[in-house]
């Protein structure tokens, strides 16, 4: 499979940073942060997010502390859930995502992750559920805090100005994950992250009240959108990043740094690999270098890696040599990302 569409040329940048050389944008693929074996194929989904019976009271507190409605956090979790299910499989990575709710997981922790749950109950579920991983979501909370924003400020009344603050109704929504291959005994992700919502409601009591009532709403979207958010960790992704080129040495290059800025990166090697020859190093140097830069756009990484080893070890254009390391871990990342690509 070629490679070529692992990097996508956006944008040309005049000499930014020296006389010597231009810049250019890239778009670089990288791997996806989560990397799930390719005979995964069957992915199952449960909730352990639900407090345990000797952690429930300290639970029913924090609720009571943080104004929390009494199925706030339920309901959240299940739309979390049913974000994770709904962008799992709309990726082609998985054949079936299961729910798996008819057992009933719980917490034996508020507020943070629960241990581990142990390979021995894993294998089961995923073997009566036919499955091949487990996704846990091993936390979901939510905190509820009144605050004030802003300055204070008044409000006319039949009776006169009255004094008082804005305030507003901030939400944290807490989630965390992992993510259990039996097969290998690994838990190949835990990850927690939290989601901010303020909710803006003015200095009127009633619209504090109406403000508390709507959170239901914000939080099932937040919690849906978590669930598509933690499904992004299995997607590659996309990073854009620069390359300088040389632009200056010999009319050779002048003529190369046109036909660049007008998107001619083939007609612009040629000139550059006519440089490669020149009886002065440095020239040529540059050229092998620039000849790098071409052979990465063009998706020819060991080209690429070939050109700037040359630069480096045959005419100490140190630009060489940091260009090398950088096309090194490109080829890491493509070897990811072949693997990540497996179905």
């Amino acid at each position: 499979m070629s490679m070529t569409r692992y990097i996508t040329l956006l944008l040309l940048v005049p000499a930014l940073f020296s006389c010597k050389t231009n810049q250019l944008f890239i778009n670089v693929v990288q791997p996806a942060p989560v990397t799930i074996a390719p005979e995964i194929k069957k992915a199952g989904i449960i909730n352990r997010s639900i407090p345990t019976d000797e952690t429930k009271i300290f639970d029913i507190i924090d609720k009571a502390l943080t104004l929390e409605s009494a199925d706030l956090d339920s309901n959240g979790a299940q739309q979390s859930i049913a974000g994770l299910r709904d962008e799992l499989l709309g990726n082609d990575r998985f054949s079936e995502v299961k729910v798996i709710d008819d057992t009933e997981f719980r917490a034996s922790r508020v507020g943070l992750l629960p241990p581990p749950l142990s390979w021995d109950i894993v294998e089961m579920i995923c073997r009566e559920s036919q499955t091949d991983a487990l996704f846990a979501l091993e936390r979901f909370d939510t905190d509820t805090r009144l605050g004030h924003s802003g300055s204070a400020t008044s409000v006319k009344t039949p009776v006169g100005n009255i004094p008082g603050l804005n305030t507003a109704v901030e939400i944290i929504i807490n989630t965390g994950w992992r993510i259990y291959d039996p097969s290998s005994r690994t838990i190949v992700d835990e990850f927690s992250f939290a989601e901010q919502l303020v909710l803006r409601s003015g200095i009127n009591p009633l619209a504090t009240v109406l403000a508390l009532a709507s959170r239901r709403e914000a939080v099932t979207e937040a919690s849906l959108n978590a669930g598509h958010t933690y499904a992004i960790r299995l997607l590659p992704w996309n990073l854009s990043v620069t390359r300088d080129y040389f632009v200056k040495g010999t009319d050779n290059f002048k003529k190369a740094k046109r036909k660049a800025q007008n998107g001619k990166w083939d007609e612009a090697g040629e000139l550059w690999l006519a440089e490669t020859d020149n009886p002065s190093g440095k020239i040529a140097g540059r050229a092998a270098f620039n000849m790098a830069i071409i052979s990465e756009i063009n998706g020819k990484l060991d080209e690429a890696l070939s050109w700037a080893q040359k630069a480096w070890e045959d005419y100490r254009i140190k630009a060489g040599l940091r260009y090398t390391a950088i096309l090194n871990e490109r080829k890491r990342n493509e070897g990811i990302l072949r693997f990540q690509e497996l179905r």
